[in-house]
């Protein structure tokens, strides 16, 4: 046998030999080929099965239904919503637009069946094969609908493998439901249906809001370059923001022209000149929602709802959360519209008059650079800055940045991987000047090490020149913008609207909205613990931040908490006489945990030397006294421990660290910072036998259905014994005999002022046996504030609003409220002596028999007087007034 027959023999035989391998490979090749495609029929058939919407579901797609917001008698006073859209019907669509979507998102949406095949295989060649990230998407506009409407991409908490196992389910699931879409709708329904439903931020949601948000217009009305626009923003609405990053949305806006142009809608002619254009942004507006009845109160408790949707009790029958701008809730709420009415017309009848005389004052002032003796070129310098981030804050400032700072960004991005903020820069700028602001800043937990390390990787680098010269010139042209008189509408109390027509530059818009004082109210039922108003502002179509719960300095409406606490504590009466004198309390004195002695002085800087009743002392707000309580208490936890039972949790911290309720002898003065809120809660129980009971306003929510997803339960606690709890009410009506406003009124009633340094913050806190009300008068800034105490005290900025409100609600009969009601007293001997005729056996007190003496009292803590300009000066001497630097003429007379 000759060689090559031989090899051909062995070969042969070799081959014979792997002829069994051979066969079992290709068995088994077969078999993961159908075992293959089994799974994946198996999990098409369980998609389509468990979690594809059913042809019912897709003829009837869930809009998005508004919640309501209900008062007690089932109006309505506000609506949640994120369709402010009314769905626009395909034949009258603008043809622009979709023109415009389907050369950008689908061009091949007429042929295709809910899947484009072309664009997959591209998808799958291009982008993962071939890692092209600009090969582009393969979602069709049927796909991006099924996502829209019925798909879920939360991947959070999610492992790497489990993350891709879920979107490659997902993708398939949109894939079978695009399909089923298709059978169920027309092309022209589909894409009508798809631009209903895209989001285009700025509350804009749907073609026809986003039209008139961005545009001012019809979405039948819009130019081709405006329909490209809307477009272009879809691919990602945030980055494409035209009001934030116009560079970025022009160069979209051009790639969705380049597609209609490259599919035959536009001519090149016509695309070379539409490419070129600038982006018209004049005529935007953003979505404000400013017609509800009690507006303030629907924007805080839409917080509240979404905490209470939050919870896993309160879900939906399938697990998943409600969605409170989809999902049509009804939230029931204690909110009475009759009481609600008058607390709001109280407060601007009272409002008016009080900035009327705000201006007046402040005519050729400025607050912003406005010193007393007291003042330190930081605090004047800090008041600079905060009108400065109101600016960063503004939309012009945003439509200007990116122009300056957006290449900029983009460097700090891929270098260090964080997008470069306002406040980064100026941490650099600060720390360039002074040398510790970062290491400060890390010390405090506010930078975490590897950010102060960019920081000064960025500062070190060729960047950081750049940065700081495009920094300077961005606030050059902010400044220049801001300096440039327009015409624009304002806020007056002049106007049956609230508003007029003038011509005034931004910065000077801004400042003048910015000194006009704001007032925070709540009425609460003392027997229900039901919010029955709650009036949060001015006006919220201006002035959209709530003060009912926002922390300011409360004054000496602290002081019946130290008073209550005495009486309880050491069994006094309030007819217990101290000396008017100074009270020194010693640096660790008992369990005080003071470093220095504290002896505070009287707002008047100096001390009668009388002996004073504590009804005396509490209606004056004498300081002395207080602080001799205090004393004799050994200790702030007392205090504290009765601020807890009345709900304010006195274990609490502020940002800064320190104690809500801190831990130094101060508070008995009103040195700490509390809500309208907080302190109508705890007055309540002052008018319910000392028995603390929460507000609530929600009462119950509904779904769509009427199925009660959260129903309000009652946390009642006793705070007071109820004896102390009546002396107290006894001493709340003595501040009050012969007060203005007053006298007049036919219910039983009590309350306290509040007055805090510098006049800052004026409250009122009034309580009645069926109705307590919370008032706050005070400027969002602590500098927009009165010069002097006759017409900064508490006494002349908040009880006036209590005293309009209650007569209008005992004027009518129709409000329900009970006038005749009167405060229990606690069955049996009271043991603690009110009367202090027999306690002190001499007779009424002058109070009794006086007239009622204006409050002239406030809750300076520091040392010494004031002259009516505000500033400190020894006692028996005048000051001119001074510093008469010119304002602004449009700040007088109140608008």
């Amino acid at each position: 046998m000759s060689e090559p027959q031989r090899l051909i023999t062995i070969k042969a035989a070799h081959q014979q030999q792997r002829m069994p391998t051979y066969r079992k490979l290709i068995r088994w090749t077969w078999r993961l080929t159908l075992l293959g495609i089994a799974a994946v029929l198996t999990l098409l058939l369980t998609i389509s099965l468990t979690a594809i919407p059913s042809f019912r579901e897709l003829e009837n797609p869930n809009s998005a239904l508004a919640s309501e917001v209900l008062a007690n008698n089932g109006e309505v006073l506000g609506r949640y919503f994120i369709e402010n859209r009314v769905p626009v019907d395909y034949e009258d669509l603008s043809p622009h637009l979709v023109h415009a979507l389907v050369a950008t998102e689908d061009e091949r949406f007429w042929q295709h069946s809910g899947v484009d095949a072309k664009a997959v295989a591209r998808v799958i060649v291009r982008t993962i094969l071939m890692r092209d990230q600009s090969a582009g998407g393969g979602s069709t506009v049927t796909q991006q609908l099924a996502k829209n409407l019925y798909s879920n991409r939360d991947f959070k908490g999610m492992g790497k493998l489990e993350k891709i196992w879920n979107l490659l389910y997902v993708k398939l699931r949109e894939w079978i439901t695009a399909i089923k879409i298709e059978k169920s709708y027309t092309k022209e329904e589909v894409l009508a249906m798809y631009l209903n439903q895209v989001e285009f931020v700025n509350n804009a949601y749907g073609i026809r809001a986003a039209a008139e948000v961005y545009f001012g217009k019809g979405q039948d009305e819009l130019k081709i370059e405006e329909a490209a626009t809307l477009v272009g923003m879809l691919q990602n609405p945030s980055r494409y923001n035209p009001n934030t990053y116009p560079e970025r949305c022009i160069f979209r806006r051009m790639i969705v022209l380049y597609q209609m142009w490259q599919n035959g809608f536009l001519t090149e002619t016509q695309y070379d000149s539409l490419k070129v254009l600038p982006l018209d942004m004049s005529r935007f507006k953003r979505v404000t929602f400013t017609e509800d009845t009690a507006p303030y109160m629907c924007s805080e408790l839409k917080k509240d709802v979404q905490n209470i949707l939050n919870a896993p009790e309160c879900r939906k029958t399938d697990g998943t959360e409600y969605d409170i701008y989809r999902d049509g809730l009804r939230i029931h709420t204690t909110v009475d519209p009759i009481f609600q009415k008058y607390a709001e017309a109280a407060m601007v009848e009272h409002m008016r008059k009080t900035q009327k005389r705000f201006f007046e004052v402040w005519h050729n002032r400025d607050p912003w650079t406005h010193k007393t003796r007291t003042s330190t070129p930081a605090e004047i310098d800090q008041r600079k800055e905060e009108l400065w981030k109101l600016i960063r804050g503004s939309d012009r400032y945003q439509q200007l940045r990116p122009k300056y700072l957006s290449a900029a960004s983009d460097k700090i991005q891929e270098k260090y991987g964080f997008e470069l903020q306002d406040s980064d820069i100026l941490r650099m700028l600060t720390d360039e000047k002074d040398g510790k602001t970062i290491t400060l800043f890390v010390s405090k937990g506010w930078l975490t090490p590897q950010e102060a390390a960019n920081y000064r990787k960025i500062m070190d680098s060729a960047d950081w020149p750049d940065i700081k010269k495009q920094w300077a010139a961005l606030q050059a042209a902010t400044m220049t913008k801001y300096r440039t008189k327009v015409k624009m509408k304002v806020f007056s109390w002049n106007n049956p609207k609230f508003e007029t027509d003038t011509l005034m530059s931004p910065y000077d818009s801004l400042r003048y909205h910015r000194m006009f004082l704001q007032s925070g109210i709540l009425a609460v039922d003392p027997t229900t613990s039901e919010v029955k108003a709650w009036v949060g502002g001015i006006n919220f179509k201006y002035f959209q931040f709530d003060h009912v719960r926002t922390m300011r300095q409360v004054g000496s409406t602290f002081k019946p908490f130290v008073y209550s606490t005495a009486m309880a504590q050491q069994s006094i009466s309030p007819c217990y006489q101290v000396y008017d004198q100074a009270v020194t309390i010693p640096a660790r004195y008992q369990n005080f945990t003071t470093i220095a002695d504290w002896t505070p002085r009287n707002s008047t800087g100096d001390y009668s030397g009388k002996l004073l009743t504590l009804k005396e002392a509490l209606k004056n707000s004498v300081n002395s006294v207080s602080a001799f309580l205090m004393k004799q208490m050994g200790s702030t936890e007392p205090v504290r421990g009765l601020l807890n039972n009345l709900g304010v949790d006195s274990s609490a911290r502020r940002p800064d660290g320190d104690y809500r309720i801190p831990k130094q002898p101060s508070i008995c003065l009103g040195a700490a910072d509390l809500t309208v809120w907080e302190m109508t809660a705890a007055y309540a129980a002052f008018a319910n036998k000392g028995l603390y009971s929460r507000p609530y306003v929600i009462k119950k929510i509904e779904d769509k259905n009427g199925r009660v997803i959260y129903q309000s339960m009652p946390e009642e606690r006793q705070a007071l014994p109820a004896n102390v709890d009546y002396a107290l009410l006894d001493m709340l009506k003595y501040n009050l005999r012969g007060a203005p406003g007053i006298t007049t009124l036919k219910s039983e009633i009590g309350g306290k002022t509040g007055t805090t340094n510098d006049y800052t913050d004026g409250w009122f806190m009034g309580v009645t046996p069926r109705l307590v009300v919370g008032t706050w008068v005070g400027g969002d800034d602590r500098w927009i504030r009165f010069l002097q105490i006759t017409d900064g005290q508490g006494a002349r900025m908040a009880r006036p609003i209590l005293a309009n409100f209650i007569q209008r609600l005992e004027k009518d009969p129709q409000s329900g409220y009970d006038y005749n009601a009167r405060f229990e007293r606690p069955a049996g001997d009271l043991g603690i002596e009110i009367d202090c005729s027999k306690y002190l056996n001499e007779g009424p007190l002058p109070g009794d028999e006086e007239d009622f003496a204006p409050d002239i009292y406030n809750d300076e803590i520091q040392e010494g007087g004031t002259d009516p300009s505000g500033e400190l000066v020894p006692k028996g001497k005048a000051k001119s007034p001074a510093n008469k630097e010119t304002f602004g003429d449009e700040f007088d007379g109140g608008g």
